[in-house]
């Protein structure tokens, strides 16, 4: 066991995205699937930069679920959390592209959300020696959608308390995956009591606090400890600590957006992890921690796929270099 730092705990799968831009669904003629699952995003992501991380998650028994656990082995993501379901299929989700590379989720064929492998994770199979050893649990919002792994969260959460890890939660709302879109602002604001860092999108803010104020929102929430408010090709809002600030996203010539949020997570949490949490509370410190996870975000979208397009620490060192912060 290699002893990951981060414990990055949901969904993985693959993204079908069209290969004709600005298609409905019905219209698309050919998809190609790269795999992806934002938590699966952030631990693949975090490996690439140097940063140790475990995947915890449930894939079915067949061929896209080996593809996906021998993707982890072959990027060097720790794979004990990995459970495999004998009966329920691995998920896939269907992508359309607007003109700009932009994606929307439409769908999951000939399934029902319900029945993949990802919701029946089981909470009391996680492996509690994984959370002896880290430092941070990486948290989605999808698996609140049903039962079996919504007791996994917070059988992780128990797990991630008992053995004082930070928890990070990217809130990731995808309407698709939920059947009652009653439910699920009310679980993700009772779930954010838990939570250490908070990482939402421009359009996730407003519908679960009505601003995009990460300072707001800080305050709103109490105790926690930091808030990323990304907003795409405006780059993104902070309330780190005591600091707060805005930073513009880099110029680059986008191909696919899929998994830039997530990349941008890891770039943040590989970043946290080496200035320490003492170093949110320096303003230039906390300003180059989020300019670095801007940058990875950046770099992830000028080539196809999630994972694929994932930079390597290298790379992101070569582009903060070539662009002032």
């Amino acid at each position: 066991m290699s002893n990951p730092r981060v414990l990055c705990l949901g969904e993985i799968l693959f993204d079908c995205l069209a290969d004709q831009l600005g298609l409905t669904l019905e219209e698309v003629k050919s998809w190609t699937p790269y795999p992806g699952g934002a938590p699966a995003n952030v631990a693949c992501a975090l490996v690439k930069l140097g940063t140790s991380a475990g995947f915890i998650g449930a894939v079915g028994e067949d061929d896209p679920g080996n593809q996906l656990v021998k993707l982890l082995e072959e990027v060097g993501v720790d794979i004990t959390g990995v459970q495999r379901h004998s009966t329920a299929p691995t998920r896939q989700v269907y992508v359309v592209r607007d003109l700009a590379g932009d994606r929307s989720f439409a769908g999951f064929g000939e399934y029902d959300t319900s029945e993949f492998a990802d919701t029946r994770l089981q909470g009391q199979k996680l492996p509690e020696s994984l959370f002896e050893n880290a430092d941070f649990l990486v948290l989605g919002t999808l698996e609140l959608a049903y039962p079996e792994s919504e007791q996994a969260i917070h059988r992780a959460l128990k797990l991630a308390e008992q053995y004082d890890l930070k928890i990070i939660l990217d809130v990731n709302w995808r309407p698709v995956f939920w059947q009652d879109l009653n439910i699920p602002r009310q679980k993700i604001l009772a779930l954010l009591k838990q939570v250490d860092f908070l990482k939402l999108s421009q359009e996730e803010a407003q519908w679960l606090f009505d601003t995009s104020d990460p300072g707001a929102i800080t305050y709103r929430l109490g105790s926690i400890e930091g808030v990323l408010v990304t907003k795409g090709e405006h780059g993104c809002t902070y309330c780190l600590g005591e600091n707060e600030g805005h930073l513009p996203s880099y110029a680059v010539n986008v191909v696919d957006t899929t998994g830039a949020g997530d990349s941008f997570l890891a770039g943040f949490i590989h970043q946290l992890i080496e200035h320490g949490l003492q170093g949110l509370q320096n303003a230039t410190t906390a300003q180059r921690i989020v300019a670095y996870a801007n940058a990875v975000g950046a770099l992830t979208t000028i080539k196809p796929g999630a994972i694929a397009s994932q930079p390597t620490a290298a790379e992101v060192q070569a582009f903060l270099a070539s662009h002032k912060i």
